[in-house]
């Protein structure tokens, strides 16, 4: 009998070949033949025409008001989703799997009726729509609308990017820092945030990306008001739907962009990741 340990990656060179062929395969067509296309569309009668296309009053004011939308809804979800990775992962309390359950509720309900819900809520006819419409604010079919319809719908990913993270790494640290005198603030930020940092960077990101890319939600509460209320990816759809290509695959091509530099980000923390840790070690201080 051999003494050789056999490794669960020790397979055939024809396994590890052919599971590399499928994985390439599937992702160059399904994922990199498609955005060529949208690239080559946009390019279609050249840079100059492309850019063009961007300048358009209509392109700029939806450029505006998606990188604004991103803007609020990051910021708020950051905040709201390290409370709620907070409370659950540091503490009990009755309804805690309620509330995880909550949390993971944008990612089961579809976007489209997640704004249709806020037009129920918020909407002329809706809960509050005629103390809203009586005061003169507005919220369907105008900014704060699709503000709040993003935050919705990217919610979860700062959340359920630290709630692991934090169960994960226990309560000892936290409970020695207190015990030494620490204040709740000064234990988060020395001890608590070092250790979720790249969670919690990494939760940002991909909210900040969802929020740039969300169509149902913000299709439904946004009203399509040319120049007011559409963000990029609506922009997208009525170009394209106007038989603009160009236009269309322009603004669709920026949108790319937009999430090619958040995947790069993504990967340069990865591969920094370690020689920052090494350089922030140091500099931590206990209470």
């Amino acid at each position: 009998m051999s003494g050789t340990k056999r490794v669960a990656t020790d397979d055939a060179a024809w396994v590890r070949c052919s599971l590399i062929a499928v994985v390439a395969g599937f992702v160059g067509v399904m994922l990199v033949m498609p955005l060529i296309a949208v690239f080559m569309q946009a390019l279609a009668k050249g840079v100059q025409g492309s850019l063009a296309a961007l300048a358009d009053p209509d392109a700029l004011s939806a450029i505006r008001l998606t990188l604004l939308t991103a803007a609020i809804a990051v910021p708020v979800n950051t905040l709201i989703g390290i409370c709620a990775a907070w409370a659950i992962a540091k503490h009990d309390f009755p309804g805690k799997s309620v509330l995880i359950s909550l949390i993971d509720l944008p990612f089961s309900v579809s976007p489209v009726v997640a704004g249709l819900a806020y037009v129920l809520v918020f909407g002329l006819q809706g809960w509050f729509g005629r103390w809203l419409d009586a005061h003169g604010v507005k919220i369907i079919f105008a900014a704060p609308g699709i503000v709040l319809a993003t935050i919705f719908v990217t919610f979860p990913f700062v959340a359920r990017e630290l709630i692991p993270l934090m169960t994960a790494q226990g309560r000892d640290e936290e409970e020695a820092a207190v015990s030494l005198g620490a204040s709740g603030l000064t234990t988060f930020l020395r001890v608590t945030a070092p250790n979720i940092r790249w969670g919690l960077v990494y939760g940002v990101l991909l909210c900040n990306a969802r929020a740039m890319g969300e169509f149902g939600a913000v299709s439904v509460v946004s009203g399509h008001v040319r120049g007011l209320t559409d963000t990029m990816p609506l922009q997208v759809e009525i170009l394209y739907n106007d038989y603009d290509m160009v236009g269309a695959f322009s603004v669709a091509a920026l949108l790319c962009l937009l999430a090619v530099v958040t995947l790069a980000a993504k990967a340069a923390l990865e591969r920094l990741q370690p020689q920052l840790s090494d350089a922030i070690a140091p500099q931590r201080v206990r209470p």
